[in-house]
């Protein structure tokens, strides 16, 4: 992989972790980087789903394909928050 298709990939990954950030329930209590970690997996998974149901190259703006990265992103920084909220909890 390239140095732009590096960067590409943790551009994208913030901007579907922080729409998944904002569709998430609640408060979530985690660095941005572990946003932007989430929201690039979220975009790989999305994908591939994408791809699974046949909609991963459609023409035009891929619509379905970017919601259910927003899904899984929202899904992804909820769990994230669950685990990492109770790591520094020892009572």
């Amino acid at each position: 992989m390239s140095i732009t298709g590096i960067i590409t990939a943790i551009v994208i990954g913030a901007i579907i972790g922080f729409l998944g950030r904002l569709v998430a329930p609640g408060k979530q209590n985690i660095p941005i980087w572990l946003t932007i970690l989430v929201g690039i997996v979220a975009a790989f998974i999305g994908t591939w789903i994408a791809g699974l149901f046949g909609v991963a190259n459609t023409g035009g703006i891929d619509w379905i394909e970017l919601i259910l990265q927003i899904v899984v992103a929202a899904i992804g920084v909820t769990v994230v928050a669950g685990i990492w909220g109770r790591r520094g909890v020892t009572r």
